[in-house]
C-alpha cells in the first residue's frame, strides 16, 4: 500500500502462507479421501503428490511475485500477462466464492467446533420455512466481524495475532505428530493398514447404514483419485495470498518467493506426517466412518482417551480462527487493487488513517457473514477449489506469455526449472480438472457458472467507469 508501513519480514510472510493453508480440512479430508478409495498408501501418494503440486505452482509464482511485488497479487499478474477482463474474472470469483466462501467456511468450522466445548450453540435461533439460522452460525459471524475490526485498526495487530495462532498452531500439529507416530510404534495398527495397502475401493453408505464397497480397478482408479484429490488440494489452498499483501512486505522481490517456498514445504511435510500418524494410530475402517470426518478427533482419542476430543476441539479453534485471520487480511489487498481499477465498488480503494483498505476489508465481511448463513459453503468450497485451479494454471501460463512480450523485465527471480516444471504443474492440474469435469460434472460446472456470471458485471462495470 502507498500509505502503509512495510512492516512484514520473510518470519511474517512465511507465516502466513503456512496460516492461510491450515485451517479445519487436514482433521477432517482424510477420512473422506479413505471412503473413496480405501487405499492408504493411494492416500498417501495423494497427500504427497499435493504436496509437489503446491509447491511447483509456488516456485513458479516466485518469479511473478519478483515482477511484480505490488498488493493484489494474482489478480495483477494475470491482468498483466492476459489484460482486464481475465484478471477482472479471477477477482469476481475470489470475492463471490474463493475467498470469502473460505472465510466463511473456516468460520463455521470455528463455531461448530465451539460447540463441543458450549453445547447450546448447535440450537436453533430463528426458523422460518426451511430456512434456520443456529447460534452456531452466529457466533462464525461474530468471528469473522471481529477479525474484520482487528485488522482494520493497523497491519500490526493482523500481524500478532498471525504470529500468536500459526505459531500455536504449527507446535500443536507437530506435538500431535509426534505423540501419534510414538504410540503407533508399540502398536501394529499401521502394520495391518499396510498388509494391503494398494487395494482401493470405495464405500458407500445408504440411509439405513448398509455399507457397500465396490472395488477400483484402471480407469475407475484414476478417475477416483482424481476427483478425490480436491479434497487435499482444499486443504492445501490459500497459499498464494501472501501476494495479495506484497506491499506491505519488506524487500517484497526477494521475501515473497522464499515465504513461498518455506510456507508450502513446512505444511507438505506437516499434512504428510500428520496422515502418516493417522495411520499408525487408527484401522483404516476407523479412518473411513470417523465420525463426523472428524479423523483428527478419532487419532488424539487414542493418545489421549476422550480428553483427545476436547484438546483436539480445542487445536481446531485455534487454526480456524488463525487461518480466518490471514484470509481476512489478504483478501482485501486483493479487492482494493481491482477498486484501483475501476472493476470493484469505489469506495474500496479508500485508505484509513492506519493506511488499511478498511471499506474493502468490510465489504468482504459482509458478503462472508451472508454466505456463513447460507448454509451453502460446503458447496462453494467444491466450487471454489475447482476455479482456484482453472487460475492457478491461468497465471501459470502468464510465465511463459510474460517471457516472451517482456523479455528484458527484471526478474529477481526466475521460476525454478523453467519450463519444464511449470509446464509439468499445468499438464498435473489439468488432468485433475478433467478428472473433476467426468466424475463431479455437477459441482464442476457449477464452479464455471460462477466464473461464467462475471462477465456481465465486467461490461457493466466498463459501461459505467
Amino acid at each position: 500500500m502507498e500509505n502503509d508501513k512495510k512492516s512484514l519480514g520473510l518470519l511474517d510472510a512465511t507465516l502466513l502462507v503456512a496460516g492461510s493453508m491450515i485451517g479445519s480440512g487436514i482433521f477432517i479430508v482424510s477420512s473422506i479421501m479413505m471412503r473413496d478409495i480405501g487405499s492408504p498408501a493411494w492416500m498417501l501418494v495423494l497427500w504427497i503428490v499435493t504436496g509437489i503440486i503446491t509447491i511447483l505452482a509456488a516456485l513458479s509464482y516466485g518469479e511473478l511475485a519478483g515482477m511484480m511485488p505490488n498488493a493484489g497479487g494474482q489478480y495483477v499478474y494475470i491482468q498483466r500477462a492476459f489484460g482486464r477482463l481475465p484478471s477482472f474474472l479471477y477477482g469476481w470469483t475470489v470475492f463471490t466464492v474463493i475467498q470469502t466462501g473460505v472465510i466463511a467456511a473456516v468460520a463455521v468450522a470455528f463455531a461448530k467446533y465451539s460447540a463441543v466445548f458450549f453445547p447450546s450453540l448447535n440450537q436453533i435461533l430463528l426458523a422460518i420455512g426451511g430456512f434456520s439460522i443456529s447460534y452456531a452460525q452466529l457466533l462464525a459471524i461474530c468471528s469473522v466481524v471481529l477479525l474484520t475490526y482487528s485488522n482494520a485498526r493497523g497491519l500490526q495487530n493482523g500481524k500478532i495475532i498471525q504470529f500468536i495462532f500459526t505459531s500455536a498452531k504449527l507446535f500443536a500439529l507437530f506435538a500431535l505428530i509426534a505423540l501419534g507416530i510414538y504410540f503407533g510404534l508399540h502398536s501394529n495398527v499401521f502394520k495391518l493398514n499396510m498388509a494391503d495397502a494398494w487395494n482401493a475401493f470405495s464405500i458407500t453408505v445408504d440411509n439405513k447404514g448398509v455399507v457397500t464397497q465396490t472395488p477400483l480397478l484402471g480407469w475407475a482408479l484414476v478417475g477416483a483419485l482424481g476427483a478425490t484429490i480436491i479434497n487435499s488440494l482444499f486443504s492445501a489452498d490459500a497459499w498464494n495470498n501472501v501476494t495479495f499483501i506484497a506491499g506491505e512486505i519488506r524487500d517484497p522481490k526477494k521475501n515473497i518467493p522464499r515465504s513461498l517456498f518455506l510456507g508450502t514445504f513446512i505444511v507438505t511435510l506437516i499434512y504428510v506426517l500428520a496422515n502418516v500418524a493417522y495411520l499408525m494410530l487408527l484401522p483404516n475402517e476407523g479412518m473411513m466412518m470417523a465420525e463426523e470426518d472428524r479423523v483428527g478427533a478419532a487419532a488424539a482419542q487414542v493418545i489421549f482417551g476422550e480428553t483427545g476430543t476436547l484438546l483436539m476441539a480445542g487445536l481446531i479453534m485455534v487454526s480456524t480462527f488463525g487461518c480466518n485471520n490471514g484470509l481476512i487480511l489478504a483478501g482485501s489487498r486483493l479487492f482494493y487493487a481491482m477498486s484501483k481499477d475501476g472493476l470493484f465498488f469505489k469506495k474500496a480503494q479508500n485508505l484509513n488513517a492506519q493506511g488499511i483498505p478498511s471499506a474493502a476489508l468490510w465489504i468482504q465481511c459482509l458478503w462472508a457473514s451472508v454466505l456463513c448463513l447460507s448454509g451453502k459453503y460446503g458447496d462453494l468450497l467444491t466450487y471454489s477449489t475447482f476455479a482456484s485451479l482453472l487460475f492457478y494454471m491461468v497465471t501459470i501460463a502468464g510465465i511463459f506469455r510474460l517471457r516472451r512480450k517482456e523479455p528484458d523485465t527484471p526478474r529477481p527471480y526466475r521460476a525454478l526449472g523453467y519450463p519444464v516444471l511449470p509446464l509439468l504443474y499445468i499438464v498435473l492440474t489439468f488432468c485433475i480438472c478433467i478428472c473433476l469435469l467426468v466424475y463431479s460434472p455437477w459441482n464442476t460446472l457449477l464452479g464455471l457458472f460462477i466464473v461464467a456470471l462475471g462477465l456481465p458485471f465486467y461490461f457493466f462495470s466498463r459501461g459505467n467507469s
